[in-house]
């Protein structure tokens, strides 16, 4: 039976299901070490194939890995994999940070990550659970992997590293599946939402409301294509559901929830605000079919390696994130890009380079053994290529020549690079998070940017950029972080020589003076980059209700943030220990420089591949359409049937659109830490509401003056089944409206 994270999942039936493959098990590592024909292809892994500090069966040893933050033991077969049914593997260590994925080696991709503690949240230091991922549901988002030439698996740590021991790893060729109900809860007015695998009868599925049965008027079931194994049914109630005790169940099993008393509020149509379409972006979508299925608004060619993006050659070099090495463009070339974007549907911008030098070929790297053999790591695949640092972590000195890596780099190549593009972007960003170049591109700046060179910097190729394409809207300066808003990497001092005046108030004004010097705007938007501060990576209770209710420094004056920021804030602002990021900024904006909009061109929700980074990132989409923020994009591609990737299906996925206009919704008593409301109308003034609830344990109810009763159509995620999504029609009563815990749901008024 294909173990995943226990909701309260029950099987009503005996009855198994097989999926078949004419395969035998495939062994991978078993008895002290790897079976013929794999390779060990690990990377900052200290491994152990024959540890014998913790053993599983009468095997007498295990496989012990230690890996370092984001290092991950990985075992390459010499053919493919694709016709197996599931890996099965037995862990044991103190519940390891670890994801698992599958790559090809032959076409250099890669399958989604799947968390472990998706499979189970309850791994024993001391003693060996066996599990199994079903390669026709992929724990956490039930969808089957993808097609691909797998050859090689990874059990990769997340960031705070990982130890663990492993054995009997096998891949397997036939998986039974017994019919089980995953989860059974109330949902909007008159629902029932059934999750469940297999052949399972909901005929026999019986409700009542405080002891008194409720009528099943109809029963409606729907397998999305993208989670084949598993199936939801909406029972529709003839009566609408109330506060109070609610038993689903089926034979001798049952599901209970507690229905809490009504919070009432008020959809309020006359207080409006536009939604700019733009607030939906993310950072290199996969394919149209990507953007397509997420409703991607706006794509951007952004991070760290397009600083060094050589345009006429396509080659890049991603600095300080991997070895100061030169590769050919990922993402292909920057013109046949904006093509298949635009085409897509989506707008796009282009970050045009802006320090002096771009990568000269795919092969070269700055800093070699031969001419630093100290340094404090080496790549992995390649061992005479270090990472530019001394074992203590400093800058190598002396300095390397960048010409050895690098080409010049100029506004003149820039202009003349944008004027031959045959499809040109509608935004443009100057260069990328410009003010840590010492460190991010240390071999080709590695001196600290101050105030004026970066303004210089996007002076120059904001008019080179505007020279090129005349109508292009100019994103800057993109500062990395909080941090960097205030100050430059030479520090206080430089924030003193500038009449203590903190760094993006200063920028501001200097671009407002420099439109009255060159008689044209060179800052259409002033772009910031946005990562919540405070700490969730134990990824515990405390952790996860941190990251939901920290959505709040986005919007909320009197919210102080819990991050070195509400102690230690570091700028002359007013109530600095408040982010109150958008209100703050427009009011800088109106002060400062009018009519300059406001864009978030990175963002993240912390984990995407939580539940809680999905009901993160449905809360920010509201609050960014709420507030008025006119552009942003998710740093950086969203697995698209991860937690994240469901919230942009919810706004915007298949062509359903949330609406074009905020308008405001009052709740008395609400507790922004545990519910997020948001609605929007479209030209025809038709009506939707997305509800995030961010309780774990419990549901939510809403009765919503204003908001008119009848047919909806409904879309929702989360819950009971953890991460799914699901859709269907429903009848809405503005009386008693439930959504269920850790749930976002979707409603949408139909004519």
């Amino acid at each position: 039976m294909c173990r995943l994270r226990s909701f309260g999942a029950l099987c009503i039936l005996t009855t198994l299901v097989r999926i078949v493959h004419a395969l035998d098990d495939l062994n991978i590592y078993q008895n002290d070490r790897l079976s013929d024909g794999w390779e060990n292809w690990s990377w900052n892994t200290e491994i152990d194939f024959a540890a014998t500090d913790l053993i599983s069966g009468e095997s007498g040893t295990s496989l012990s890995a230690k890996s370092d933050e984001w290092a991950a033991l990985s075992l390459r077969h010499r053919t493919t994999f694709t016709e197996y049914a599931g890996l099965r593997f037995d862990i044991a260590g103190a519940q390891p940070g670890v994801q698992i994925f599958f790559q090809s080696t032959s076409e250099d991709t890669q399958s989604a990550s799947i968390l472990l503690s998706d499979i189970s949240d309850a791994i024993s230091p001391t003693e060996f659970s066996s599990l199994l991922i079903d390669f026709k549901s992929l724990p956490g988002s039930g969808a089957p992997l993808a097609n691909g030439t797998w050859d090689r698996i990874a059990f990769q740590a997340l960031g705070s590293g990982a130890s663990y021991h492993l054995d009997n790893v096998v891949l397997v060729g036939e998986i039974t599946i017994a019919p089980e109900i995953i989860s059974a809860e109330p949902l909007a007015s008159n629902t029932i939402a059934v999750t469940t695998k297999g052949e399972v009868d909901i005929a026999s599925i019986a409700v009542k409301l405080n002891g008194r049965p409720l009528r099943i008027s109809s029963r409606t079931t729907y397998s999305p294509p993208d989670t084949p194994n598993r199936s939801i049914s909406y029972l529709s109630l003839a009566s609408s559901l109330a506060s109070g005790a609610l038993e689903i169940s089926a034979g001798e099993t049952s599901f209970k929830h507690t229905l809490p008393r009504v919070q009432r509020g008020i959809v309020n149509l006359e207080r409006r605000l536009p939604i700019d379409p733009h607030i939906y972006g993310v950072n290199w979508p996969k394919s149209a079919q990507y953007i397509h299925q997420l409703g991607v608004t706006l794509s951007r060619w952004g991070g760290n390696a397009v600083s060094a993006y050589n345009p006429f050659d396509h080659f890049t070099n991603a600095g300080s994130d991997w070895f100061f090495e030169n590769r050919v463009a990922e993402n292909g070339k920057s013109d046949d890009w904006l093509g298949w974007i635009q085409s897509a549907g989506s707008d796009a911008i282009m970050t045009v380079p802006a320090l002096d030098w771009v990568s000269k070929d795919a092969t070269s790297y700055s800093y070699p053994r031969t001419l630093y053999p100290e340094q404090q790591r080496w790549n992995p695949y390649n061992p005479d290529s270090g990472n530019g640092r001394f074992p203590d972590g400093s800058n190598l000195t002396p300095h390397t020549d960048p010409s050895r890596v690098y080409t010049h780099w100029n506004t003149s190549m820039a202009t003349r690079w944008l004027s031959s593009l045959t499809n040109k972007p509608k935004f443009a960003t100057i260069d990328n998070e410009i003010e840590i170049a010492a460190h991010t591109h240390s071999d080709m700046h590695p001196d600290p940017v101050s105030y004026d060179e970066e303004l210089d910097r996007v002076t120059r190729f904001a008019l080179a950029t505007k020279a090129a394409i005349p109508d292009i809207k100019v994103l800057a300066p993109s500062p990395c972080s909080w941090w960097f808003y205030w100050t430059s990497q030479l520090g206080w001092d430089d924030t003193a020589a500038h009449n203590n005046t903190d760094f993006l108030p200063w920028f501001l004004q200097s671009m407002k003076d420099l439109e009255g010097k060159h008689s044209k705007r060179l800052l259409d938007y002033l772009d910031i980059h946005y990562y919540f501060q405070p700490d969730t990576s134990a990824e515990d209770t405390a952790a996860k209700a941190l990251r939901l209710r920290m959505t709040r420094s986005l919007w909320d004056t009197t919210y102080n943030d819990e991050s070195w920021i509400g102690t230690d804030p570091q700028s002359h602002q007013p109530n600095p220990r408040a982010v109150s990021l958008i209100p703050r900024f427009k009011q800088l904006i109106k002060e400062i420089y009018p009519d300059t909009k406001l864009s978030v061109s990175e963002w993240s929700s912390t984990n995407e591949n939580d539940i809680t980074g999905g009901l993160v990132t449905a809360d920010v989409l509201g609050i960014f359409g709420k507030y008025g923020l006119d552009a942003a994009t998710y740093w950086a591609t969203p697995n698209e049937m991860g937690p994240t990737g469901l919230a942009y299906w919810l706004y915007r996925g298949y062509g359903t659109f949330f609406g074009s206009t905020s308008v405001q919704v009052n709740i008395a008593g609400l507790n922004p830490d545990i519910l997020g409301v948001y609605a929007a109308t479209d030209d025809r003034r038709q009506l939707s509401v997305v509800i995030v609830n961010k309780d774990p344990t419990s549901a939510a109810s809403l009765s919503l003056a204003g908001l008119p009763t009848g047919k909806y159509f409904i879309r929702h995620f989360g819950g009971g089944a953890g991460i799914a999504k699901w859709q269907t029609n429903t009848t809405l009563s503005s009386e008693y409206i439930v959504v269920p815990s850790y749930s976002a749901v979707f409603l949408q008024q139909q004519r």
